[in-house]
């Protein structure tokens, strides 16, 4: 183990910062200028969906019908994170109300599935692919919610480009080929995949045009039948008999059933910015949570990237997830202690036990009760609104299941069920599992200032906290901030609630651009430092310039993604 730590050190201290180019400005890891624009703003992680969102824009359309033409686009071009099989999250800033609204799109467990039957059979986790861990897909039934609250444009005219595209060809881009070609030997034994997903057994190649028409008549009657043609008709008929003829749950009437949710965001202030995330079943009280608890240190005076830094971040996640891995569930099945979590008195009491070492055994909290693979996008207009919207299939390509000449793959969200009686997440029937996607939002003095997700499992809460720290602590611009090497604690607190603590410290993954100096650090506090291939998440912001009056956004460098604004 230490000649592979001193391996990885050596690489680090060798290829220094990761550098896209020698610029005269700016931070050195940095990969490209912000993108500066006047009346509108959208960014994407691929380039043809976000060109999507701004014809949108551009055609009067509103922030929250741009979101939508460009999910769906992702649905198609970046089956890899997205899709209509699967779950969606938002929270829109409304210019005219001057306030945030959340919606909770997940999907429930089939009503016909018990926890009896997962012990009757053997089962002592939920697989991650195949029949059994699907789950009602939300996203389409968010799509309509938030479209008829915020929407402008006929459902059918944000569809059509999709559409379009699902029927001529795209270009596939590099990243996204690099993970269908991956998903392909995983999924290809599940009925109706190697049919829609693969040419001749294969995924595509960087540059090959892929055409999906069964995708494109599903969005069709979509923008035709509204959402009821998903749940209601023939859509949910063919999802019922698929998964009915392939030992599946999932049923047509769970279908018919569902229903998304508005929520209230929650929100913790962080050195005068309100950092707002959405409750659970989600995981972003673990983000506020964090930074509650960093909020005692002065890193005015602990520099980015030091020992210092990395040390309590660590730290303070492995706090944070203690406590996600213990409380975090569905809402409806469990009382929940929000506002203990979110306190800053809890902060507190948790912060003390941070030590100069790295902590080996982290157990959950006590706080007070209450009396009561993924894409990120985002999207502003010339009113002022804005989207911060997740979007997943959960798994990459998720469960595999694709039902016959839909052009889709169901999620396997259900996954992250434990099959512990008496837990908050255990599975039960009509439950929403414990959900990893969350999306973003801050304001300063009860106006909208950023927009922003970092996708990718566990590391999305990790994520949230390093974008505010570099923007808020470190001064950094908002491209900077995702571009600056990255952080990821990975331990035994999963996100599946498996485990309530965490008994051997975890590992910390950093990408290049750390130092020696800080890696050795680390490693005589303590920690097991290593290197991972690319858990650091995706992520894409917009922020309101207040003097200038002007919209700034940012892609992610790691990703195939574009800011692009008018």
């Amino acid at each position: 183990m230490r000649q592979a730590l001193l391996a990885f050190a050596l690489a680090l201290a060798l290829a220094g910062p990761a550098l896209a180019a020698d610029r005269v400005t700016g931070k050195a890891f940095a990969t490209r200028s912000e993108v500066i624009a006047p009346h509108g703003m959208v960014a994407t992680s691929q380039p043809l969906a976000t060109q999507i969102g701004l014809d949108v824009l551009k055609k009067g359309g509103s922030a929250l019908d741009a979101a939508i033409a460009a999910n769906a686009a992702l649905g198609l071009m970046e089956p890899t994170g997205s899709g209509i099989g699967g779950d969606l999250f938002a929270i829109v800033w409304d210019a005219r109300t001057q306030k945030l609204y959340g919606y909770n799109g997940s999907g429930r467990s089939p009503k016909s599935l018990t926890l009896e039957w997962f012990a009757e059979h053997g089962y002592s986790d939920i697989p991650p692919t195949g029949p059994l861990p699907v789950s009602v897909p939300g996203c389409v039934d968010a799509w309509f919610a938030l479209h008829e609250k915020f929407g402008r444009l006929p459902m059918k005219d944000l569809l059509a480009p999709t559409v379009r595209y699902a029927r001529e060809g795209f270009p596939v881009s590099e990243l996204i080929a690099y993970y269908w070609q991956r998903s392909v030997p995983r999924l290809s034994k599940y009925p109706g995949f190697k049919e829609q997903f693969t040419r001749d057994g294969a995924g595509p190649a960087k540059g090959q045009r892929w055409t999906n028409p069964n995708l494109a008549d599903t969005l069709e009657a979509l923008g035709k039948g509204g959402r009821d043609a998903f749940y209601k008709g023939r859509i949910a008929k063919i999802i019922g008999d698929y998964m009915k003829a392939n030992d599946g749950f999932l049923s047509a009437e769970d279908l018919a059933a569902h229903h998304g949710e508005w929520v209230e965001p929650l929100s913790t202030n962080y050195r005068g910015y309100e950092v707002w995330e959405l409750p659970p079943n989600g995981q972003g009280v673990a983000a506020l949570a964090m930074l509650n608890i960093l909020e005692g240190y002065d890193f005015g005076k602990i520099g980015f990237g030091s020992v210092e830094h990395v040390h309590l971040f660590t730290e303070a996640k492995k706090l944070a997830f203690a406590d996600r891995a213990q409380y975090f569930a569905d809402p409806a099945f469990a009382q929940l202690p929000l506002k203990g979590l979110l306190s800053k008195d809890y902060a507190a009491q948790r912060r003390q036990l941070i030590g100069e070492t790295a902590a080996r055994s982290v157990d959950a909290g006590h706080p007070p009760l209450d009396d009561g693979d993924t894409i990120y996008l985002t999207t502003a207009d010339k009113d002022g609104n804005m989207v911060s919207l997740i979007q997943s299939n959960y798994r990459g390509m998720g469960s595999g299941m694709a039902p016959t000449g839909l052009g889709f793959i169901l999620q396997d969200r259900g996954e992250m069920f434990v099959l512990k009686p008496g837990h908050p997440n255990s599975f039960a029937p009509g439950k929403r599992p414990f959900h990893t996607i969350i999306p973003a939002f801050v304001t300063k003095a009860g106006k909208p200032w950023l927009s922003f997700g970092v996708m990718g499992g566990a590391m999305q809460p990790q994520g949230h906290v390093q974008i505010v720290m570099n923007l808020i602590d470190f001064g950094m611009n908002l491209q900077e901030a995702g571009d600056a090497p990255r952080i990821q604690h990975d331990g035994s607190t999963e996100p599946t609630g498996q485990a309530t603590a965490m008994r051997d410290g975890g590992e910390i993954n950093l990408e290049t651009g750390y130092s020696w100096e800080t890696v050795r650090g680390l490693m005589q506090r303590g920690h097991k430092v290593t290197y991972a291939d690319g858990p650091y998440g995706g992520y894409q912001a917009i922020a309101w310039d207040e003097k200038n009056k002007v919209w700034i956004g940012a892609s992610e460098g790691r990703k195939d993604g574009q800011a692009a604004g008018y």
